[in-house]
């Protein structure tokens, strides 16, 4: 029986979660290297987000990503300068820009959702169905506690 606290035992799952996503941020970047692709990893979850929710207000993309408006409208500038994406003004709201993948932009879909899935299926490798459900319900009552 471990001698650890649950407080202790949490703060193990979350630095285990902090690591995995480093390692998936390191892994995507040798891909990005490797493909000669010019786009960052944080570029790169945009797009991802875009490519399940295209026509997205930069609010909502700067909260699903956990950024400031600011920080997130200098990202979509770079995706913009790199030509995956426009600003479309919003009809209903002039002051509101939607995101727009371009076609270059749809182009790189496939390879980099090849590559991110191949990424997850190997990370889930032994991995059963309810372990994944369970761990994602145990992540989410500890994020409803921090934020209540």
């Amino acid at each position: 029986m471990s001698s650890q606290t649950i407080a202790e035992k949490a703060r193990e799952l979350l630095r285990s979660m902090g690591e995995v996503r480093n390692t998936l941020r390191q892994y995507i970047s040798v891909r990005i290297k490797e493909e000669d692709v010019d786009i960052t990893f944080e570029l790169l979850e945009i797009l991802a987000y875009l490519y399940k929710k295209d026509g997205s207000n930069q609010q909502e993309i700067a909260d699903i990503m956990l950024k400031d408006k600011s920080s997130m409208t200098y990202q979509i500038d770079g995706l913009v300068k790199r030509d995956l994406v426009k600003r479309v003004e919003d009809e209903n709201d002039r002051r509101n820009k939607l995101i727009f993948l371009t076609e270059k932009g749809k182009s790189l879909q496939n390879m980099l959702q090849g590559w991110v899935a191949g990424l997850y299926d190997k990370s889930v490798q032994g991995i059963d169905e309810g372990e994944i459900d369970s761990a994602l319900e145990l992540v989410q009552k500890m994020n409803e506690n921090l934020k209540s």
